[in-house]
């Protein structure tokens, strides 16, 4: 979503997640009305094929199935470790074209920023008087980038994210959020948060319901350099680049020394990921593409996936092309969004202020 989330994992908690997250997946083909996604970025720049192949995809399957999404441009979210914003307007406007492109539809998804919904940021003052400070502090996000910075303070916002977090979700009636397997320790403190403040200021009344996981079985795809796939270390194929620049990204992609191509993700994780690329593009099992690249070597493996990752976002990089002409469109669509969250928003905060005995 936002921000990844790293944490252990805890087998039973996993197994019973996943059991209901099946469940979820037959209630949603059978009454997709009954649901609404809430999932989003952080525009920090253009998405990747690795986010393309796996939360994009998701999302527009969700879109497709009749599900209410809800995408947030968590721009908010930028300065929660960072001194500068960078380019953010044009971060912003990458984000956009790249849920565009990739199929998201505005006509049946909302995309909004933070910024233009103040009554969801409101909420965050409510919600935190639910939370300790050693919770936030044990949550996982909180602690992997306190320990990345180095010794560095963190700030106030990077500590109170899992609550900011939890009002992204529950101001709009969000009951569905796609995560991965390390994500799920977040959203319990979101349905935490729904619990105590039903309990505590609401007597009893559910005025937020507790979202549930939709478990996301992301492939896992490692970057060229055989490190995981990251905007930050350029080692990602990004949605916006040009075929020549992809061919030359896959060309120095890491491999290892022996000829024979095979499909071997415990001792052979980069050949694995390039065959996992090609196959998930191309339609094809990355076996059947190993058996037949064979004795070949990394150069035939390397030729396959570049061709397979062309064809496959050749038309979404057309369509990205042609909406980054109408500036004036993707205004719209942002304007549009923003109307139709800061509308929720503002009802779900009179909600909130009226149990809470705060309209005067």
């Amino acid at each position: 979503m936002w921000r990844p989330t790293v944490t252990s994992t805890v087998d039973e908690p996993f197994t019973t997640a996943a059991a209901r997250s099946a469940q979820l997946e037959t209630e949603i083909l059978e009454h997709p009305e009954r649901f609404r996604v809430l999932t989003g970025d952080r525009p920090t720049g253009a998405l990747h094929l690795g986010h393309y192949l796996g939360t994009l995809a998701n999302r527009v399957r969700l879109q497709t199935a009749g599900v209410d999404v809800f995408v947030l441009i968590a721009d908010y979210q930028v300065i929660t470790d960072r001194d500068s914003v960078g380019n953010l307007t044009g971060n912003v406007r990458e984000l956009l074209l790249d849920y565009l492109a990739a199929g998201i539809d505005p006509a049946r998804a909302t995309i909004f920023t933070h910024s233009a919904v103040p009554a969801l940021n409101q909420l965050l003052l409510p919600f935190l008087s639910l939370v300790t400070v050693a919770e936030l502090q044990r949550n996982p996000t909180v602690k992997a980038e306190a320990e990345a910075t180095g010794g560095r303070s963190t700030s106030g916002l990077l500590l109170t994210y899992p609550v900011h977090q939890a009002a992204d979700i529950l101001f709009c009636g969000g009951n569905l959020v796609p995560v991965g397997r390390d994500q799920l320790p977040h959203l319990e403190l979101t349905r935490l948060i729904a619990r105590r403040f039903n309990q505590r200021y609401a007597a009893g009344q559910q005025v937020f319901r507790e979202p549930e996981a939709l478990l996301s079985p992301a492939p896992l795809l490692l970057g060229t350099d055989g490190t995981k796939m990251s905007k930050s270390r350029g080692n990602a194929i990004e949605l916006r680049d040009t075929e020549d620049r992809t061919a030359a990204l896959i060309r120095r992609a890491k491999t290892d020394s022996q000829r024979t191509v095979t499909y071997d993700p415990d001792n052979r994780p980069e050949v694995a990921s390039l065959l996992l690329t090609a196959a998930l593009c191309a339609g094809r099992s990355p076996v059947d593409l190993a058996d037949e690249i064979g004795d070949r070597g990394a150069g035939a493996l390397k030729a396959v996936v570049t061709e397979a990752v062309n064809e496959h976002l050749r038309p979404l990089r057309r369509r990205r092309a042609e909406l980054a002409r109408d500036p004036e469109y993707l205004r719209g669509v942002l304007a549009d969004g923003n109307a139709r969250a800061g509308g929720i928003a503002d009802q779900t905060l009179t909600r909130v202020r009226d149990v809470m005995q705060m309209i005067y």
